[in-house]
């Protein structure tokens, strides 16, 4: 699992990931039906970003689904709105970090870097 510090990078490291599963497709003829995204709350309280994109809507990763069909091709020929983008994510659905490497849906408040994080979190 890699992160990316702007949901920018993690788009474009997505797109890149797409082609090279896909080898001999041209990135103009690529025919993407799932675009996926999660947002991370690290320990220090830096947001980090992961995306993918799929051929089919049916598979499965490890961010959720966030637009299917056309959306999903729009944002894989960069044709989005990145505020868009995050405005449409469920707040509750973001995975904090607990332990290094490991994530859970709320914040850990039984450390500093936890509190830390939970704060910088409900000032968002």
């Amino acid at each position: 699992m890699t992160l990316y510090a702007t949901l920018e990078e993690a788009i474009d490291a997505a797109r890149e990931t797409f082609l090279a599963d896909n080898p001999g497709l041209e990135e103009g003829d690529a025919d993407v039906q799932q675009f996926n995204m999660q947002k991370y709350v690290q320990q220090d309280g830096d947001i980090m970003w992961q995306a993918e994109f799929f051929a089919d809507e049916d598979e499965e990763g490890e961010c959720l689904p966030m637009l299917t069909g056309e959306a999903a091709q729009s944002v894989f020929d960069g044709d989005f709105d990145e505020v868009e983008l995050r405005q449409e994510w469920i707040e509750e659905n973001t995975l904090h970090e607990w332990d290094e490497g490991e994530y859970q849906l709320e914040p850990s408040l039984d450390t500093e870097e936890g509190q830390a994080a939970a704060d910088e979190w409900d000032e968002r």
